[in-house]
């Protein structure tokens, strides 16, 4: 297996989220013991924000920061945890909401694929950025 960076890059469908990593200094923290929960997007995902906004993020670190760590929870949380709970505290500080009436949203992002392993946690990958609040 591979750390949670490893795996997002081998995956291929997260060129954007790898390089936003790289652009906040996320890379050692991701490659860390963890465990981490990440809600990943996909490059679709980034490509639904309004034009530009991915550069403007990239020149904007701390906002960057604040965005990607919202992506991350403590702890390794498999789908079968998540499905018990209606909330998440994120690295970055606030809650992400969980509803799982009609498959699982976390706030208005949808699990496309769940449980992807990676030896520093796992990896959910979802349809929609989470920009917090």
């Amino acid at each position: 297996m591979a750390d949670i960076i490893d795996t997002a890059v081998q995956a291929g469908s997260f060129n954007t989220l790898v390089a936003a990593i790289k652009a906040a200094n996320l890379v050692d923290t991701l490659k860390g013991a963890g465990p981490f929960t990440v809600f990943a997007p996909t490059d679709e995902a980034f490509a639904k924000l309004p034009e530009g906004t991915v550069d403007t993020l990239l020149k904007d670190i701390p906002k960057l920061k604040k965005i990607l760590t919202y992506h991350v929870v403590s702890g390794k949380v498999l789908s079968g945890e998540v499905v018990k709970l209606k909330s998440a505290t994120t690295i970055e500080g606030s809650d992400v909401k969980i509803d799982v009436s009609n498959g699982v949203k976390v706030n208005d992002a949808t699990v496309a694929t769940a449980d992807v392993a990676a030896d520093n946690g796992v990896i959910h990958i979802i349809d929609t950025v989470l920009i917090p609040a």
